[in-house]
């Protein structure tokens, strides 16, 4: 099994190494979720990489041109709440449908690369696109036109991150990518604890994903608490390298396995098994994500 592994190409063996982190990151994000609110585990996930960001600088500084700063903030933003929306959801439906909700940021990147860069779409982007939604549809089963909360912070933990990734693209003009890595993990540890600073003067219980009060960890949740930092800059390290290794599209398509490690990770820390519909779903999404890579 190993010199087969080893046979792969070495950028398909790090994004399978930095899928299976991801789900592991999923894993010890949902255990935490049971004893604190998702945005002090949004906290956690972050401070981690901004500490690790800030130790770089002292060896090199920032030599980079900037004047994009409204630009760098929206980016730290939207990936802030994207994250926030995809743990929100980690802690209340199977890590499979949250995971497999995120990996549709590919498509909703193509469609606002195509609205705000003037990119081309193409018939498979619009068709990755109708693809993508008929497969949220059917993992959300939606009662009607309703779709539940968890559903609709699913579909926006694809288009915040979508956003958030077509912001970098014009970004990496202007800015060295440690400088936009920490506009994203900087926000998203300031913002918690301004959130938190908040939370007890506020009465919207509608509003529970952007609120909570802060629980200090104890006994086995500090373990979970490293391993959730430490999963977490290993997928980040290890998907890095993938894109540096290897075509982008092909780390792109090997990313998917994400959800089959979510999946089967969820079902030992008791998930539900995927009913047929939700199969469906998640083959959609993941033909939507393929098919989006596509040109022409």
């Amino acid at each position: 099994m190993r010199a087969r592994f080893m046979a792969l190409d070495a950028g398909v063996r790090y994004m399978l190494f930095a899928s299976l982190m991801f789900a592991c990151m999923g894993v010890f994000a949902k255990l935490l979720s049971r004893d604190m609110p998702s945005l002090e585990v949004v906290f956690f996930r972050n401070v981690f990489g901004v500490t690790a960001v800030a130790l770089t600088l002292f060896q090199r500084p920032f030599t980079h041109r900037g004047g994009k700063p409204f630009l760098l903030f929206f980016r730290g933003l939207m990936g802030f709440l994207a994250l926030l929306a995809f743990f929100y959801n980690i802690a209340h439906i199977p890590l499979g449908d949250a995971m497999t909700y995120s990996k549709t940021s590919p498509i909703f990147t193509a469609f606002f690369a195509w609205l705000f860069l003037k990119e081309r779409m193409g018939p498979y982007g619009w068709l990755a696109l109708a693809a993508g939604f008929a497969g949220v549809v059917l993992i959300a089963k939606p009662t009607g036109l309703h779709l539940d909360k968890t559903a609709w912070l699913g579909l926006f933990s694809g288009v915040g991150a979508a956003l958030a990734y077509t912001a970098v693209r014009e970004l990496k003009r202007y800015y060295d990518t440690r400088a936009i890595v920490l506009s994203f993990m900087g926000v998203g540890t300031a913002g918690p604890l301004i959130l938190m600073a908040i939370s007890p003067y506020v009465n919207a219980p509608e509003l529970d994903m952007m609120l909570g009060v802060f629980v200090l960890p104890s006994g086995i949740m500090w373990l979970y608490v490293i391993a959730l930092g430490i999963f977490a800059t290993f997928a980040q390290v290890y998907m890095t390298k993938a894109y540096g290794a290897t075509q982008a599209g092909i780390v792109g398509a090997v990313s998917y396995s994400n959800i089959l490690f979510s999946i089967i990770l969820g079902l030992l820390i008791g998930d539900p098994f995927p009913d047929p519909l939700t199969w469906l779903g998640i083959g959609l999404v993941i033909t939507a994500g393929l098919l989006v890579t596509k040109k022409g």
